[in-house]
Order: C-alpha cells, then sequence, then structure tokens
C-alpha cells in the first residue's frame, strides 16, 4: 500500500518504471521500424511507429510526474496532481493521431495493390519478441501504479498492453501474407490503427471527465456514505460531493448532528469523519466536512437571521428592567427560528418573584418577536 512509502520513495517508484519502459522502447522503435523497412512489412513498420508514439509518451509522463508531485503552494492549493491528468490528455491525443496517419497509409495500399508490401519470415520473430516486451512492460507498470494508485502510469500500463496486442495483430498479420493472402499485412496495420485510436480516445475521455470534476464512481461513494454514517455523533448526511485530482480522491460533505452539542464537539466529530474516510480508502486525500444541526439541503430560508446583537438588543429590552446581569445566552437556529438559552446568576433563583417575572417577560418575548419559538433560562449554579 501507499502509506509503505513517503512521497520521495514513491516519486522514484514511478520515475524508474517510466525510464525503464522509456528504454525498452527506444529498442522496440529501432528494430521494428528497421526491421520492417527491410523485411517490407506496413504492419510491423506501423507497430514500430506505435513504439516511438509510446516513447514520446514515456517522456510526458516522466515530466508530468516532476511537475504533477510538487507540494502545493500559493498559486496551486489543491497542489499540482492535474498535470499529470493533462499529460494524459496529450498521450490519448498523440495516439489519435499516429492511428490516423498509420490508417491513412494501410488504406492507401489496400487501394492501390502496387503498392502493397510483402514481409519477409525475419519480421515474424520481431513482431513475437515485440509482444513479449510489451506484455512483460503492461505487468511491471500495472504493479507499479497499482502500488503508487498513480493513473497516468495505469494508463501507460494499458498503452503497454495496447502494443502487445498490435504486436499480435501484426504477428498474424504477417503469417497470413506468408501463406498466400497479400492484403493480410496492410489489413493488420489498420487493425493496428484501430487499437491505438481507440485506446486514445479512452485516456482522453477519462482524463476530461477528471478535469470537469466528474462524482467518483457510485459504488464508492455508497461506500463514503457508509463510512460517514457509521461515525459515532453522525446523525444523517446529505449533500456530498466527490472528484477527483489525480490519482486523489477528494471529499465535501454536509453531517448533520446533535442540534445542542457544543461547536467543538461538533468539530471534533467531524474530524472523525475526516480520520475515518482517509484511513478506510487509500485514494482519499482531502475531505471537507461541514457541520449541520439540522438537514437543510432542500429548506429555502426566505428571511434573514436574526444576529446575536439583535438578540442580545431583545434580552436588554425585555429583562433588563430587573435583571442586570445576564451570564450568558446561547442560540439555537432551527427549523427557519430562534430558540435562545439564558443563563442567569444563581442569585436570582433564590427571589421567587423575581422568577416569575422573568417566565412572564420571555413568554412575552416569544410572542412579540416572530423570529423567536422559544426561550430557557437557566440558572448558573
Amino acid at each position: 500500500m501507499v502509506e509503505s512509502y513517503n512521497a520521495e520513495q514513491v516519486l522514484k517508484l514511478k520515475a524508474r518504471v517510466t525510464y525503464v519502459g522509456a528504454l525498452i522502447n527506444i529498442f522496440l522503435t529501432i528494430i521494428k521500424i528497421g526491421v520492417g523497412i527491410v523485411g517490407q512489412s506496413a504492419s510491423l513498420i506501423a507497430d514500430g511507429i506505435h513504439s516511438l508514439s509510446d516513447l514520446i509518451s514515456d517522456l510526458f509522463v516522466i515530466v508530468a510526474i516532476k511537475l504533477g508531485s510538487r507540494e502545493a503552494d500559493h498559486d496551486h492549493p489543491y497542489g499540482h496532481r492535474r498535470f499529470e491528468t493533462m499529460a494524459t490528455v496529450l498521450l490519448g491525443i498523440g495516439l489519435i493521431a499516429v492511428a490516423t496517419g498509420i490508417a491513412w497509409d494501410a488504406v492507401e495500399r489496400l487501394l492501390d495493390p502496387a503498392k502493397l508490401l510483402t514481409p519477409t519470415k525475419e519480421t515474424l520473430g520481431i513482431a513475437a519478441v515485440s509482444i513479449l516486451a510489451n506484455e512483460w512492460l503492461f505487468h511491471y507498470t500495472k504493479r507499479v501504479g497499482e502500488l503508487t494508485r498513480s493513473k497516468l502510469l495505469l494508463a501507460n500500463a494499458w498503452h503497454h498492453r495496447s502494443d502487445a496486442f498490435s504486436s499480435v495483430v501484426v504477428l498474424l498479420g504477417i503469417a497470413a501474407v506468408l501463406l498466400g493472402y497479400p492484403l493480410a499485412d496492410a489489413i493488420a496495420a489498420v487493425l493496428v490503427a484501430i487499437l491505438i485510436a481507440k485506446m486514445g480516445l479512452g485516456l482522453v475521455w477519462e482524463s476530461i471527465n477528471e478535469l470537469v470534476d466528474t462524482a467518483l464512481p457510485e459504488e464508492m461513494v455508497r461506500e463514503i456514505r457508509r463510512v460517514i454514517k457509521q461515525t459515532r455523533g453522525v446523525q444523517s448526511i446529505h449533500l456530498i460531493r466527490t472528484r477527483r485530482m489525480g490519482e486523489d480522491a477528494c471529499v465535501d460533505t454536509h453531517i448533520v448532528v446533535d442540534a445542542r452539542i457544543s461547536v467543538s464537539e461538533g468539530h471534533m466529530i467531524g474530524d472523525a469523519v475526516r480520520d475515518r474516510l482517509k484511513a478506510e480508502f487509500d485514494d482519499i486525500t482531502d475531505v471537507l466536512v461541514h457541520i449541520d444541526p439540522e438537514d437543510d439541503e432542500f429548506k429555502d430560508i426566505y428571511q434573514k437571521p436574526v444576529s446575536r446583537e439583535q438578540v442580545q438588543q431583545y434580552l436588554d429590552q425585555y429583562l433588563a428592567k430587573k435583571i442586570h446581569t445576564v451570564d450568558d445566552f446561547r442560540i439555537h437556529y432551527l427549523d427557519g427560528l430562534l430558540e435562545v438559552e439564558v443563563v442567569l446568576p444563581h442569585g436570582v433563583f433564590n427571589d421567587v418573584e423575581q422568577v416569575e417575572w422573568i417566565k412572564k417577560q420571555c413568554t412575552q418575548m416569544e410572542k412579540d418577536i416572530d423570529q423567536i419559538s422559544k426561550v430557557y433560562v437557566f440558572f448558573k449554579a
């Protein structure tokens, strides 16, 4: 798991697998294009261009990893993870462009049989080498991508797998030509182009969804809801929002807690929600928890709430005649109205006449002021 590695170790793992992939792609590009030209195989040349695009994508990945690993700063308070996402978009667009060029050339050869190439037996061996090399790269890159939770590395891993598939198509196409089917090599080149384009479109689509803050998968959101609801002190949950930031996931949520607990206790419950989500989901790195005393998701508040200063003025107006000291008061904003808890000195409690007057004044305050639904009086011990 990622917790076993610090940020520097994760960066080294990402860089190492990408450098290994780049070296192998240099080798494959040279031998596939070289042997493809000498051995007269359009599909092997196309596959070599595919490997060249892999090499370019590896360079994108290296740059993106370095940029994306930088810590948050003043201009990028959420970090630099989106650099990896942008690199994935560019990688996908590059693949689509490469696929278009390969398909164009192959279709021209199919339309003009005089341009068809006849591959030699040596090209079969190179195609087989490409299959083995790319399949190994797929498993290696995928393992590191899962270990570091890097969507960019996982995308690059599947890119290697697409190379292996395309090399299988090349192998079959060359074999078919050698068995007497002259169009097979050009057809194989078209199929390779389709595979490359499909991979490119998939990368672009997934990355664009991330850039426009598409929510996390519904199954994961359900699990997030479950964890939040099971946190002690949480009564219900609403207004949950999720998004991706590179390989990280971010969660914003509103939770409902007991309306009469203190601010600090509500904050503690919010911290507990944040800590549980981070502990149970490797992807989640940022959690914003809003504390609500009631479910106000579909509630429309048409009037401006009464401020603390206004409540102080009401208390002075209704109680100041006999009560010179109000030790404290608390306000609860519930159902669009106010409940006020007034705390008076304990000495007042001994004067029965004064207590009755206070009760009368509080009842009058409830009647006169529409926004106040109830006034409670407590005597300080």
